[in-house]
């Protein structure tokens, strides 16, 4: 079995794709579900984040305040890291248990927005960096997210710049020219990746 890692940037459209790749009956993993899941009421997670970020706490019943923990994480990469230092150990725990789950299949998606930043490409044997237009990255940004333009910009500013990812990538998607074009690529891909995985 191959793993697969998915990332890209704010707005690149890297969800679109793990879809597209879902669709075509490839198994995903979701790092943003893992995380999720993580600070749901009840979880160790949540005690640790609570005792770093006090503001974030609702009260009421001690669950997190997620729009306010992203406004401070992702405009600050001291606090951003500080969360994923959290986060990541025990979510890489979640990973390495899917990805023992899906053993039998040829391959499978790692959806992953940190991928290179938080090392995990390390467990993976492909990496796809998935690409668009800066103004294409902004325009789909703020209409999926509701924020401004410099609340775009700040969290692009505070990201790993697309350019190093694409350096770092085995495989870019470019997706700026359509769907239809979109797919025609991740159909490629998954030709290639199936080929492969048959040889080994």
């Amino acid at each position: 079995m191959l793993v697969i890692g998915l990332t890209g940037s704010l707005g690149t459209g890297k969800s679109t794709v793990a879809a597209m790749f879902a669709k075509r009956g490839i198994k995903i993993i979701d790092a943003d579900t893992i995380t999720r899941d993580l600070l749901a009421p009840g979880k160790k997670c949540v005690k640790k984040v609570a005792k770093i970020f006090p503001g974030v706490i609702l009260k009421l019943n001690s669950t997190i305040n997620r729009s306010e923990l992203a406004k401070l994480v992702f405009n600050h990469p001291r606090e951003l890291q500080k969360l994923t230092d959290i986060l990541y150990p025990e979510a890489l725990k979640v990973v390495k248990s899917q990805i023992s789950r899906y053993k039998h299949e040829p391959f499978v998606i790692l959806d992953a927005p940190l991928l290179f930043e938080s090392g995990w490409d390390k467990i993976t044997d492909t990496t796809i960096v998935v690409q668009a237009m800066r103004r294409q990255q902004f325009e789909r940004a703020q209409k999926r997210l509701g924020i401004t333009r410099s609340d775009v910009s700040r969290r692009l500013k505070n990201q790993m710049p697309l350019k190093k990812k694409c350096d770092m990538a085995d495989i870019i998607i470019d997706n700026s020219r359509g769907l239809m074009q979109t797919r025609k690529q991740v159909d490629a891909i998954i030709h290639r990746l199936g080929r492969i995985s048959n040889k080994n």
